[in-house]
């Protein structure tokens, strides 16, 4: 009984503890690291940022998301970081460098007027649509689906590529943490949300 009790006094608090992480990184929060460069400059590669669950996705929000199905490129067990551009029912187009969100600009000063400019490209949702081939071929993101670019235009594989994402397929919006990057990309990418 005594040893009974020894093992059980050791093993408790192991289980209670994975148990502890288990809910906490299924439903609360998880620490993930940035892989790749499409949400530079603002999140580069192996830096580590913090996974919010359950959190209300904003325009301008950062998010994470299961790309498998959503990209055709993407693989099983694929995340993607991207930024919500386009809302439920939102028209989107990009003109000169500018994004509009139903006929009016959208402040992007999370990235530069080059950045803007070099690989934004010109585009509407319905231009895109046809490009691609989407199922959906309406001028608003639809119901139910967000609309995403990477911050690094020229390089990031987003929406303009290959459409919506769905919003069963969010798995939490971003947060960097104090101890990485610089005080204006974490506020570009913990603040800038509405």
């Amino acid at each position: 009984m005594k040893t009974f009790r020894n093992i059980l006094s050791w093993v408790l608090p192991i289980v209670l503890a994975l148990a502890f992480v288990f809910v906490v990184r299924t439903y609360l929060l998880e620490v993930v690291k940035v892989s790749g460069d499409s949400m530079e400059p603002n999140l580069v590669n192996g830096e580590a940022m913090i996974v919010t669950k359950p959190t209300a996705v904003k325009r301008l929000s950062v998010i994470v998301f299961d790309a498998y199905g959503e990209d055709p490129t993407a693989a099983k067990n694929t995340n993607y970081v991207k930024r919500v551009i386009g809302m439920p029912g939102d028209q989107v187009a990009s003109k000169n460098g500018y994004i509009y969100i139903n006929n009016r600009k959208l402040k992007q000063s999370f990235i530069s007027k080059s950045e803007r400019g070099i690989g934004t490209g010109n585009w509407t949702l319905a231009g895109l649509a046809k490009q691609h081939n989407w199922a959906y071929q309406g001028n608003t993101v639809p119901q139910g689906h967000y609309f995403v670019l990477g911050d690094h235009r020229s390089v990031s594989e987003d929406g303009r590529a290959w459409g919506y994402v769905n919003a069963k397929k969010i798995m939490g919006v971003v947060k960097v943490p104090f101890w990485e990057g610089s005080s204006e990309h974490r506020a570009n990418v913990n603040s800038l949300a509405s």
